[in-house]
């Protein structure tokens, strides 16, 4: 399976993500802003980045934005509760595959997951 990357500031959602791919067969790495999602892609090597678009420390945009120049290999998909924030995020559909709203079903989250590891480039 994957090795995923999940960057969410709200500790319940990121337990419930992690868990949901743990159990779908992918390892997770989980942290709670944008900047140590930047220190664990620097340590290791993922091929998924799920992230929260607001967030402390740097947003999800801003590291959708690193990751996909830096690790252009690694799929992105950002979440998001707030209408204005993926409006924000319109602009990079060529970054990323795509913005999920909070709340989902796990069973769409987990379809977006194996859509953008089957969409991303191939090493």
């Amino acid at each position: 399976m994957a090795s995923i990357l999940v960057a969410e500031d709200e500790e319940s959602v990121r337990a419930f993500v992690s868990r949901a791919l743990e159990h779908a067969g992918h390892t997770v790495t989980a942290v709670g802003d944008g900047m140590q999602a930047v220190d664990a892609l620097h340590r290791d090597r993922f091929d998924l980045l799920v992230t929260d678009i607001v967030m402390p420390q740097m947003d999800g945009i801003t590291l959708a934005l690193k990751a996909t120049k830096d690790w252009p290999d690694m799929a992105v998909l950002l979440m998001t509760g707030f209408a204005a924030e993926r409006q924000r995020a319109h602009n990079l559909e060529a970054l990323i595959h795509k913005v999920i709203s909070k709340p989902f079903e796990m069973a769409d989250f987990l379809a977006a997951v194996d859509e953008a590891l089957a969409a991303r480039p191939q090493r």
